[in-house]
């Protein structure tokens, strides 16, 4: 009777020991669960985007880019729909280049401001346009403020702006961090001069990985080809004349680009394993996660009027 009363308090003891351990096991079981869902529901966003991976990528009426193999082309109507469901607030683009494992993308934006006379290539000042930006970046934090999105700061050049007046290209590029992440990441921006305006190029990559890829970069862009009658050389007496030049074109664009597309930077800045831990974070969101995701599908993103003033 004594080892009885002894036994049933020691039975008692493993029990209340274990139920936390099955309990657990429970937990874990439906958050791998959810992971899973997670997952598939966003690979399931992925494969409703019409990729396309060989040939010619149109970039609307006014450019096209060729398509080099590993890499993968999006139309701007599903540019749009995946830099929405990546954070980014809605504008529109001509296309969107990137990787096939999606470790760096090229933005297409057309810009239809008019001829851009290029009289200012031998006066660009690169310290003078980064003090000029970093305080005009204030206005682009209350503007990322309004709209939900942490601010952005600017650290400095990646790459200190420079003009081609033989390809008419312009380009430069930003170091960037957003909020309190000491993480940085970079936006390059290129801009392809043509008849009737700008094509806005940006490249969003991880900082230390930059120097690699812009060899591949500059060769993607070898591909761009404005449409006949588009190009820079047809310029020709009457045709609309852009109301600013090169410096305001670099102080001006680099500043909203990186209002609007700062989030994004922040996910490359970090790769796949950004990514997964967008999914396994998401596991915690519980009845919220399918609402996420089909919002990522496209199902519940809100139309947002067209912006014209988008560079």
């Amino acid at each position: 009777m004594k080892a009885k009363s002894l036994l049933l308090p020691l039975l008692a003891l493993l029990a209340s020991c274990a139920a936390p351990l099955f309990a657990q096991d429970e937990t874990t079981a439906a958050a791998e669960q959810a992971q899973a869902e997670a997952q598939a529901q966003w690979d399931a966003f992925m494969q409703s985007l019409a990729w396309k991976d060989e040939g010619t990528g149109e970039l609307k009426e006014w450019a096209t880019i060729e398509i080099p193999r590993g890499y993968r082309y999006l139309d701007g109507a599903d540019a749009a729909r995946l830099m929405q469901a990546w954070g980014n607030l809605p504008s529109e683009y001509e296309g969107l280049v990137a990787t096939n494992d999606l470790d760096w993308l090229v933005l297409f934006q057309f810009d239809p401001s008019g001829y851009v006379k290029d009289d200012e290539k031998d006066e660009l000042d690169a310290d003078k346009l980064l003090e000029q930006m970093k305080e005009n970046q204030a206005a682009g934090n209350r503007y990322r403020q309004e709209q939900g999105l942490p601010p952005m700061y600017i650290d400095g050049w990646a790459m200190e702006p420079r003009y081609n007046e033989y390809t008419n290209n312009l380009e430069w590029g930003l170091l960037l961090r957003t909020g309190d992440n000491p993480q940085q990441f970079v936006n390059y921006e290129t801009k392809l001069l043509g008849r009737e305006g700008v094509m806005e190029v940006t490249l969003i990559c991880d900082f230390e990985d930059m120097q690699m890829i812009l060899p591949d970069y500059q060769e993607l862009l070898l591909g761009h080809q404005y449409k006949e009658g588009k190009s820079y050389a047809e310029y020709r007496q009457g045709d609309k004349i852009a109301e600013y030049g090169l410096t305001a074109l670099i102080a001006g664009g680099a500043v909203y680009g990186a209002a609007k597309l700062g989030f994004l930077g922040g996910i490359l800045a970090f790769g796949k394993k950004f990514l997964k831990f967008i999914v396994i974070g998401l596991v915690a969101v519980g009845a919220g996660l399918k609402k996420f995701f089909s919002r990522m599908s496209g199902r519940e993103i809100v139309e947002q009027p067209k912006d014209t003033n988008a560079s």
